[in-house]
């Protein structure tokens, strides 16, 4: 088990260094923005630029990035977005609205999800079934932003019971119920997805548990249905959905890129976002850092999970 977590690890860093990498370069072979605290004076831009070493070879600004990084965690000040200001405490300063967006949408999420799945799955071809599965597929299919553009049309501008957008700290404390409410279509519309997609997942988990000759030995023994499916089916069935629910925990760093553009959410994803499209260079490499890292980690928290709901399985044995 720890050589296939080292192993797992070190494959991780890997694979970040390569995206980094393409990144980087792709990222620098665009044309130069403009600086935007300096206007259009245009020598002013290139002894800025000079200043920067962004003349330099593309090898030497690469080196230059990581030794920054790696010895000082320098990522850069903003040059488009919170100018002259430095990047990584920005996104710390963003980080708190995206976690609890999400956190929200996952704590009301799964509990749903693991309900529906159960119950589709006690009633399986049946017209329960059916409905849940039919809703299920629909909601899988259907992108989150349509979601978002709906929830705002519907409950924001038609009912008016929540705000189009979420509220800044200025407005309301981020840990308080009047932040929560301005929150919540956001939230809703994040929700849909995970929802579908643990009720598909727990009942085609729990179906299949159910069929096992296990489960009519318990009831020969004298078990009742009840007994014989919170005793046994949902013990393994949640062998693999546990893990899945442990993903989604370690993913709310993730958060939604475009959910936190369409209501305003100042997180880092909407800065994602403006950094992209306004060509910031060190608040794009660093976001591409935490998003491509947050993924990585999930992948092989979730994988390691395995061995520790269910001491039986060895991640990487070979027997």
């Amino acid at each position: 088990m720890t050589k296939y977590v080292v192993k797992r690890i070190l494959l991780m860093f890997l694979t970040l260094f390569v995206i980094m990498t393409i990144c980087f370069i792709l990222i620098k072979l665009l044309p130069l923005p403009l600086i935007k605290s300096i206007n259009k004076d245009v020598a002013l831009q290139a002894k800025k630029y000079e200043q920067r070493g962004y003349y330099k070879p593309i090898m030497v600004q690469y080196y230059n990035f990581w030794k920054n990084v790696l010895t000082s965690w320098d990522w850069g000040m903003g040059e488009q977005l919170y100018t002259d200001r430095a990047v990584w405490p920005v996104m710390m300063q963003k980080l708190p609205y995206t976690v609890l967006v999400n956190l929200y949408s996952i704590l009301i999420a799964i509990p749903l999800g693991l309900i529906f799945g159960i119950y589709a799955a006690l009633k399986k071809n049946k017209w329960q079934d059916n409905v849940i599965s039919t809703l299920v597929m629909v909601f899988t299919s259907v992108p989150s932003y349509v979601y978002a553009f709906l929830v705002q049309y519907f409950l924001c501008f038609k009912l008016k019971w929540f705000n189009p957008v979420v509220l800044s700290q200025d407005q309301a404390p981020l840990m308080s119920w009047k932040m929560f409410m301005s929150m919540v279509p956001a939230v809703l519309s994040l929700g849909f997805g995970v929802v579908a997609g643990l009720t598909r997942y727990t009942r085609a988990e729990l179906s299949e548990v159910l069929t096992g000759d296990y489960m009519l030995l318990a009831r020969t023994k004298g078990l009742t249905k009840r007994q014989a499916i919170s005793r046994h089916a949902m013990r393994n069935a949640m062998v693999v959905i546990l893990p899945m629910i442990i993903g989604e925990f370690i993913g709310i760093l993730g958060g939604s890129l475009i959910i936190e553009k369409i209501f305003a959410i100042p997180g880092i994803g909407n800065v994602f976002v403006d950094s992209i499209a306004v060509k910031d260079y060190n608040f794009f490499m660093a976001e591409t850092f935490f998003y491509t890292f947050i993924g990585l980690a999930s992948g092989i928290l979730t994988d390691i999970s395995y061995g520790f709901i269910d001491p039986r399985i060895r991640m990487g044995s070979k027997k």
